[in-house]
């Protein structure tokens, strides 16, 4: 489906050196603050207290991040898991605070909220086991607010976790190197890793400039990202070897400016659908998929810009050309005039 047609080739290749150096630059202010600054890990990396609290009525988020913040201890994540009822507010690692007190300090400030008391409560269990907890009571002799369960997150599981994450970085990285190199040539390979690697660091380089929070959502929105951003690539490069069969006389050039001219009516379509659901998280998806979602749309955006001006020019000065593609035999290869020659797109 095309929303248009182009149908003279846009000259891409002409700018590609400009649109390189721009891009160079933009890699290595984002590697520059990711060495100066660095990112801000949330607690799942450097450890922290996470609380659980369940609420008879639905809790509220936001006036629970205004009491929680008061108490000094930094970057508070509130958020729901399970039902509405349910709250998990997640407590970073800081200097001169101990942990330990953590959840009772919370527990009692939501509480208050609540205009209630902190006591304790002796419950007999199902297996008879006589337990003492917490308990929340207001005037009316109700518990608005139960504690259910607090932990300790160790910097061990954070250093695990972020273990973990370069491990599944690397794994994508070489399967799609590995998947590029078997469908296309190993010069199309080098040129998609390149231009997605770009994307990657790009998305870090904000996150540290910004000092925006890194958790497990942002990671999983940066290999996301990196399966976006080859998906398009892969889509120009299809093309080109489709050109390449079809067009026999055209330069490396030229087929790389008709491939992505080509493909322009399509890449519109589907950037703007993923961007508008991006969006949608982005705007009423709250502080939990906040910065999954500009992860995301970072990642979209510069995705275009490196699959065309990126990627496609790598490959065109690496030298790829239609020997590289097309592999002549003693039949006919492919009949030019066929509209379904090649690949579809």
């Amino acid at each position: 489906m095309e929303f248009f047609r182009i149908r003279r080739d846009i000259p891409f290749m002409r700018h590609a050196l400009v649109f390189n150096i721009i891009s160079a630059l933009t890699f290595v202010a984002a590697v520059f603050f990711l060495v100066t600054r660095g990112l801000n890990f949330s607690i799942e990396f450097t450890g922290g207290t996470a609380v659980e609290a369940t609420y008879v009525q639905t809790a509220d988020l936001e006036r629970l991040r205004g009491v929680v913040s008061h108490l000094g201890y930094g970057d508070v994540q509130v958020q729901n898991y399970g039902t509405s009822h349910d709250v998990i507010i997640r407590v970073p690692t800081k200097a001169g605070i101990d942990q330990k007190q953590v959840p009772s300090h919370v527990f009692e400030a939501l509480c208050k909220a609540e205009s209630g008391t902190v006591g304790t409560k002796t419950e007999t269990t199902s297996k008879g086991e006589v337990v003492t907890r917490p308990s929340c009571v207001n005037d009316a002799k109700a518990e608005p607010v139960l504690l259910k369960r607090s932990e300790l997150v160790g910097p061990s599981v954070g250093d695990e976790l972020k273990r973990d994450g370069a491990y599944a970085m690397i794994s994508v990285v070489v399967g799609i190197m590995l998947y590029l190199a078997f469908r296309f040539e190993w010069k199309f390979s080098i040129a998609a890793i390149v231009a997605n690697l770009h994307d990657v660091v790009i998305i870090l380089g904000f996150f540290a400039f910004f000092q925006w929070e890194f958790g497990l959502s942002v990671l999983a929105g940066v290999l996301a990202v990196l399966g976006y951003s080859v998906n398009e690539s892969v889509v120009i490069f299809d093309r080109i070897r489709e050109t390449f069969r079809r067009f026999r006389k055209l330069t490396t050039m030229q087929v790389i400016d008709h491939a992505i001219t080509s493909t322009i009516s399509r890449t519109i379509i589907t950037h703007f659908c993923t961007q508008m659901m991006v969006l949608s998280m982005l705007i009423f998806g709250g502080p939990t998929l906040h910065y999954f979602a500009m992860a995301l749309t970072i990642g979209i955006c510069f995705g275009i810009y490196s699959s065309v001006f990126v990627a496609a020019a790598i490959a065109m000065w690496l030298g790829v050309k239609r020997e590289d593609l097309v592999h002549t035999s003693g039949k006919s290869e492919i009949d030019p005039n066929d509209p379904n020659a090649g690949a579809v797109v």
